[in-house]
């Protein structure tokens, strides 16, 4: 997921706006289009909220694409949902159960696609083994917390990090158990 960096993965009204950067740094790698593919096939499902997968329809919608290509993809919500691709079902269960029980014994590598609720359930749940957080070179004041309503604290490993010619700086932390 993205984040401005003041920790917000969109605006209270859910816009995405401030997504798109033009900011450089010199120093910064460029991210391929190569590397980008490469770790998109290393995802097996994915998994997301219910307004995650709204503002993917939204891209979409505008010629964007559908950013998570043909894979199973799991929508978590309890609304009805248009769904206009035969691989993307909603799922309204038990979180844990679901994750644990079904995909695992089907997927090796589930991503969590957000949002900020979704983030959290999975860290109190012990249901994410690490966590990339990308952050924007952006402060957008309010919005919607990437770790929405987390209840204790997570303790994470710090086991990569990149920063980009856009000026993104990537984090990969591992989930301590």
């Amino acid at each position: 997921m993205a984040a401005s960096l003041d920790g917000f993965i969109a605006r209270k009204d859910g816009r995405v706006d401030w997504l798109e950067t033009a900011d450089e740094f010199a120093g910064g790698a460029t991210m391929e289009p190569g590397f980008v593919e490469a770790f998109l096939e290393t995802i097996d499902c994915y998994v997301m909220g219910s307004r995650t997968y709204e503002t993917a329809l939204a891209f979409e919608a505008k010629g964007f694409g559908w950013s998570y290509g043909d894979k199973p993809t799991f929508v978590l919500s309890r609304r009805q949902l248009p769904i206009t691709r035969s691989n993307v079902a909603v799922h309204s269960g038990d979180l844990a159960q679901f994750v644990n029980e079904d995909l695992r014994a089907r997927f090796r590598n589930i991503w969590f696609a957000g949002g900020g609720m979704v983030s959290a359930e999975c860290l109190r749940l012990g249901l994410a083994d690490e966590v990339r957080y990308s952050i924007l070179p952006i402060l957008i004041g309010s919005g919607i917390p990437f770790f929405d309503g987390l209840d204790r604290d997570i303790a994470l490993h710090l086991a990569e990090t990149a920063a980009y010619a856009n000026g993104m700086v990537e984090l990969r932390y591992e989930v301590r158990r």
